[in-house]
């Protein structure tokens, strides 16, 4: 059965995210709210981690996951990015935009697209997600939490407890978050390309 944690949406309880934390360093799965959507995080190099998104998502090798970061500095030891991308992505962020990089060599290969070689970074505006994020100390490895054959992506933490019960370690709930995944935009080519409209604000990529 997962475990429950609930913290306050805007001072989250130090010791709780430490306990979250904790668990996601001992490789849990975790589903955590963000400030486009909830979403399932693992440890960047846990391959059985990876394994249990893929199975809860039906996703294939394909996918782009998502390294989700803290601060910009974190973000740039994880893709390769030019002056001008630097400047468009900074100017985004935090916020509900999933960027499509280049990855350096801190990245994991089994979490590059096969071909391409890149990888989703974003950094979220989230208090609970900043406080987990800050205490954990690295990047945590993220997908949408969108279950196979739905439209929408689970929103309340109570039901996605229900339903992920045996699938996930913890669920960590800081009541209403935001119910669009993030906008994605394609920089791997050095020009925007919008691949999926969310959350974020579009027209500063267009």
């Amino acid at each position: 059965m997962a475990k429950y944690f609930d913290v306050h949406p805007d001072n989250p309880q130090p010791r709780t995210i430490s306990t979250v934390a904790d668990s996601i360093r001992n490789g849990a799965l975790v589903a955590y709210p963000t400030d486009s959507c909830y979403a399932l995080g693992t440890r960047m190099g846990s391959r059985d981690g990876i394994s249990r998104i893929r199975t809860i998502r039906d996703l294939d090798d394909r996918h782009h996951f998502t390294l989700m970061c803290r601060d910009f500095a974190q973000l740039g030891q994880l893709v390769h990015i030019d002056n001008d991308v630097f400047r468009a992505v900074k100017a985004a962020t935090p916020g509900p935009y999933t960027f499509i990089l280049p990855g350096t060599k801190e990245v994991p290969r089994q979490l590059l697209h096969p071909k391409k070689k890149t990888v989703g970074v974003r950094i979220p505006d989230h208090v609970a997600t900043q406080a987990l994020l800050a205490e954990l100390g690295e990047p945590l490895l993220s997908s949408t939490l969108l279950l196979p054959d739905e439209e929408e992506p689970l929103t309340q933490g109570w039901e996605i407890k229900e339903r992920l019960d045996h699938q996930v370690d913890a669920v960590l709930d800081s009541g209403d978050c935001g119910t669009e995944p993030t906008t994605v935009v394609d920089f791997s080519s050095g020009e925007p390309e919008i691949v999926r409209r969310g959350a974020g604000d579009t027209t500063r990529f267009e």
